[in-house]
């Protein structure tokens, strides 16, 4: 935060709080104690920038507020006061759907139940003289988005407007992974200490992403083609406000750390609001054992049968799996280069049957099982984990209220044109470039000449694919179908994909459905996030025209 204050011309601070594994832990906190439910990080910076904001004339926009952005708000104002400040602070609420959860025909057992709002509470409460805003869960670039409504005066009918700033919302809601973090050419830029994008919004939505001078990593096109593809899926990005068609936006280069984004197409947003809906799942537990040198293979068998002949059947638990990491390399200079990881991982609603149960079996195998038996942690009791699902609302049902700096409450309404369209809508695949004799061809790593990005929506993974350019882009929209991409990823073999191509920024976005079983919080697989599914696709081979490498 001290950064991006001090950093250079600024006019609002926002900071992106919020995911879909923080409302759980926020509900969490909230159920030890009522008065909690917020990001707390948030007044550990605000109580060193505060007075510099203030003094600077930079206004604050943030979704720390989580479960309790009133709280928040009051959290703000007794913090100042602590510093002899007094700046105007106001909140937005109402998406918060616990309190109402039988009226709306949510289940029962919710620890949290949010609707996404959009950005007109925001640009109420910014008119309304704050100068600090706190929201509860608002979509990630309303942000964004509502400081252009209430600078530029927009309405909701100025669809392309507001487009462009959702894209623009978009690219800086993950901070640094838009300036190199997390880049699949890393390489090529210093990215030890990226510092934060930030983007000069113009009154017809159009924008540019730079960064302060002299801070590290890099914005360039493919920094900001990599964030723009993470976490979403076909053309149409869908939220509360508009729908921002993705296959209009163009991206070009400005200078250096500076790229242009216009274009951007507004639709009609859809007539639902996403909600997340959040609950404990059950309990879970994981055992891994290091397995090393010779054998691999049998001494995984062997552990497998043991473990599971010793687990009564009436304690086994209702899921168990059990997963081979083949990390050991042959004549390997260290013990640990030789060693393979066995995981097992277990489930179930009763934490006995995860906990001290599983821990027992481990146990006594340890002087009766493989040669060269040990663990890489003695078993743990277990941990409850959380499941996380999407739900859609007619907007009319969920309530928006802006709370100004002077207390009053505005209600906001929902979106007055919608579209017909449902709001689970798919893009049926589409074909590439028409095939073509690509020449002389050698087998390498798709990384080698595309970039990748991934990331989850609920139980679902998001994996974007780009070329670097034109010819590489021609050779990827008619290679990579979602049939190679079952080839190159066995473990989506037999799950649902849908492609959707980007031509403009020359990408690929796959929807790999159910890759994460019930979200982040289920723990389901080895990444639980699919953070890393990208660079796991740009490490297969494949035969590659060598035009292009």
């Amino acid at each position: 935060m001290r950064e991006m204050l001090t950093g250079g011309p600024l006019d609002v601070l926002t900071g992106d709080y919020l995911a879909e594994l923080t409302m759980l832990i926020l509900a969490r906190d909230r159920l030890k104690d009522p008065s909690l439910g917020y990001a707390k990080t948030f007044l550990r910076q605000l109580e060193e920038c505060l007075g510099l904001a203030l003094e600077r004339g930079v206004r604050i926009v943030v979704n720390a507020g989580g479960l309790n952005p009133a709280r928040l708000a009051d959290a703000v104002r007794e913090l100042a006061k602590s510093q002899g400040l007094d700046p105007a602070v106001g909140h937005v609420e109402g998406d918060d759907l616990l309190p109402r959860s039988k009226e709306l025909g949510l289940p029962e057992g919710l620890l949290a139940a949010n609707a996404y709002l959009g950005a007109f509470g925001i640009a109420e409460c910014l008119r309304g003289g704050a100068d600090v805003v706190v929201t509860g869960r608002v979509t990630d670039a309303a942000l964004v988005v509502g400081p252009a409504v209430a600078h530029f005066g927009w309405g909701a009918g100025d669809l392309d407007a507001l487009a462009g700033a959702v894209v623009a919302g978009h690219v800086l809601e993950c901070g640094a992974q838009a300036t190199g973090g997390n880049y699949a050419f890393f390489r090529e830029h210093d990215v030890t200490r990226p510092g934060f994008p930030l983007a000069e919004l113009h009154a017809d939505g159009s924008s540019v992403i730079t960064k302060h001078p002299g801070t590290g990593g890099a914005v360039t096109v493919g920094t900001v083609t990599a964030q723009l593809l993470y976490e979403t899926g076909g053309p149409r990005y869908l939220g509360p406000d508009v729908t921002a068609r993705l296959d209009t936006v163009r991206l070009t280069g400005d200078g250096p750390d500076r790229v242009r984004i216009d274009g951007v197409r507004g639709e009609a947003p859809p007539a639902t609001l996403k909600a997340g809906l959040n609950r404990l799942g059950g309990h879970r537990n994981e055992v891994v054992f290091v397995l090393t040198g010779l054998d691999i293979e049998a001494k995984a068998a062997l552990v497998r049968r043991q473990f599971e002949d010793g687990l009564a059947a009436d304690r086994r638990p209702a899921d168990l799996r059990w997963t081979l990491a083949r990390t050991d390399h042959a004549d390997a200079a260290t013990e640990e280069a030789a060693s393979a990881l066995l995981r097992l991982t277990a489930r179930d609603t009763d934490p006995a049957r995860v906990g001290r149960e599983l821990g027992r079996v481990a146990v006594e195998m340890g002087l009766a099982g493989y040669p060269g038996f040990h663990l890489t942690a003695p078993p743990g009791p277990g941990a409850p984990y959380g499941v996380f699902e999407a739900v859609y609302l007619a907007a009319g049902e969920v309530e928006h209220i802006a709370v100004l700096p002077d207390g009053r409450r505005v209600a906001v309404p929902p979106a007055p044109v919608t579209a017909t369209t449902p709001e689970a809508q798919g893009e049926e695949e589409e074909q590439g470039e028409d095939q073509v004799d690509p020449g002389p061809t050698r087998r390498a790593p798709l990384g080698l000449v595309a970039g990748a990005r991934s990331g989850d929506k609920g139980g679902d993974a998001n994996l974007g694919v780009w070329a670097r350019d034109e010819p590489g882009w021609h050779w990827l929209s008619r290679t990579l179908t979602t049939e190679l991409l079952r080839e190159l990823l066995p473990e989506t073999a037999e799950l649902p994909i849908t492609r959707h191509l980007l031509p403009n920024l020359r990408a690929l976005n796959f929807t790999i459905t159910g890759l994460l079983g019930e979200g982040v919080a289920a723990q389901h697989r080895f990444d639980p996030q699919a953070k890393a599914l990208g660079e796991w696709l740009r490490s297969r081979r494949l035969d590659i025209p060598e035009a292009l490498l």
